[in-house]
């Protein structure tokens, strides 16, 4: 069985900004201004990648008055870590396996 790995979520956390601000929300929840002030990128341009974050489900938000909390999802991440887990396993159980030409 060939396993597959999500290449939409890769592709979402390949952006360096995008993962800069996954890094970030690691370690705590954070608003849009934070944000800005911690990677130095325009609040538009900001607010695009936290799109394209929710929508991939990797962040939630939680409104507090005019401003907007982002948060990980630490579960999506944990889930894509386990498929690559999966696929070292079965590199190392059919490492030897050849086919032949």
């Amino acid at each position: 069985m060939v396993m597959s790995v999500d290449t939409d979520l890769l592709r979402v956390l390949s952006d360096p900004l995008r993962l800069q601000i996954v890094t970030l929300l690691a370690r705590e929840t954070l608003c849009t201004t934070h944000l800005v002030a911690e990677t130095g990128a325009r609040q538009t341009n900001l607010s695009n990648h936290l799109k394209v974050l929710r929508d991939a489900g990797v962040v939630d938000t939680e409104p507090c008055g005019r401003f907007t909390y982002y948060r990980l999802r630490p579960e999506v991440l944990e889930s894509l870590s386990a498929r690559f887990a999966d696929l070292a396993a079965t590199a190392r159980a059919h490492g030897d396996v050849k086919r032949s030409c």
